[in-house]
């Protein structure tokens, strides 16, 4: 349930559109404060847009144009089997099949085609779960880590759940704004 928005929403300079993964929560927990005990947890999921519109613009018809991009893509599963890596900075779960995060993706970028994902840079999406990014951990700690998260897949998660979430940085603290219900 989201937080009132009275209460924070103004405050917030950031948001995303996320596909939540709570069977990974555990995992991706542990590890983040294992490899930086200063960042701030920020829920295991899979990022669908980022950055999305300003907090500021948010209001009903942002929320129904998300309704209507997201309605037609039913839940599904997936399971995530691999640690993969950008580069030497960023250790991530693969999720197998990521269809239908891309689908996610395209229906949002369709409705929205101002907001790229991640604001254009990197063209080609690869839809993953962050464990450890760049400003979390050095890159030993992480390839040290690497084999214990290994050795706790695969993490099978049925996702059924988009959230809109806001907050004013990228560590957190993000609230919940609305949340989509896929169709099953």
């Amino acid at each position: 349930m989201p937080v009132p928005p009275a209460q924070w929403l103004p405050s917030a300079t950031k948001s995303a559109i996320i596909v939540p993964v709570p069977e990974t929560d555990h995992l991706v927990a542990w590890h983040r404060r294992a490899l930086s005990p200063a960042a701030k947890d920020v829920p295991a999921h899979v990022t669908v847009l980022y950055p999305f519109v300003h907090p500021s613009l948010i209001g009903s018809g942002t929320i129904d144009e998300l309704e209507a991009a997201l309605r037609d893509i039913p839940a599904f599963d997936c399971a995530f089997t691999q640690v993969k890596w950008f580069g030497d900075e960023v250790v991530w779960l693969e999720p197998k099949p990521d269809e239908h995060f891309r689908a996610l993706t395209r229906a949002v970028c369709e409705r929205f085609p101002g907001h790229q994902p991640y604001a254009g840079e990197h063209p080609e999406t690869v839809p993953h779960l962050t464990v450890a990014d760049s400003r979390t951990g050095d890159p030993d700690s992480k390839r040290r880590a690497a084999p214990d998260i290994a050795a706790a897949l695969p993490i099978h998660a049925k996702i059924d759940t988009v959230r809109l979430v806001a907050g004013t940085d990228e560590h957190g603290p993000w609230h919940t704004v609305a949340e989509f219900p896929l169709p099953t």
